[in-house]
């Protein structure tokens, strides 16, 4: 697996939401995506957006893992009223704040967009998004035609991903 993933300008990855209010005193209760979940404290700034799309950008939230939550302070904020009115706010950073991934592992917004093809040249269409199933992740590739799911398995199904040229190279069956 060759390459780098270079940043296209304005990529985010989302981290978590806002699921509600924690307690009396304005903390609100996240659901995080990192691992581990209080790691969400450690990227900045936060991107805010709203269920109505509206965003804002904010520094500066503190929290903790409290029992089998996620705590989170946000700066002038100290109304639970004020953080329930925030639930379901989805929570991004810019990739940028993020560190680089390790040799084999990659950021799923790198590879959204990125051409799919098999070993023997076929193209099979554009990286439109991934998803986590539990036994793996699954990479979706779509072309005008269909939309394939592909295991990502490395190297049984994902022989290689090559930023440089932008492609993932399958060994997988185009007609299935």
């Amino acid at each position: 697996m060759t390459g780098s993933s270079e940043e296209r300008p304005g990529r985010r990855i989302l981290l978590g939401r806002v699921a509600g209010a924690f307690g009396i005193r304005g903390e609100a209760k996240l659901e995080s995506w990192t691992e581990p979940r209080s790691a969400i404290f450690n990227y900045e700034p936060w991107i805010l957006r709203d269920p109505q799309g509206n965003e804002r950008e904010l520094r500066g939230v503190r929290g903790k893992q409290s029992g089998k939550f996620t705590v989170a302070n946000f700066p002038d904020v100290t109304d639970r009223d004020a953080i329930e009115a925030m639930r379901g706010t989805e929570i991004y950073v810019p990739r940028s704040a993020l560190p680089p991934p390790s040799e084999g592992e990659y950021y799923w917004v790198d590879l959204e967009g990125l051409r799919v093809v098999t070993v023997d040249g076929v193209s099979l269409g554009v990286v439109s998004h991934l998803f986590a199933t539990g036994a793996n992740d699954v990479l979706v590739a779509r072309d005008d035609e269909r939309e394939r799911m592909i295991p990502f398995v490395t190297p049984q199904y994902v022989t290689r991903v090559d930023f440089d040229n932008g492609v993932v190279t399958v060994d997988w069956d185009p007609e299935f």
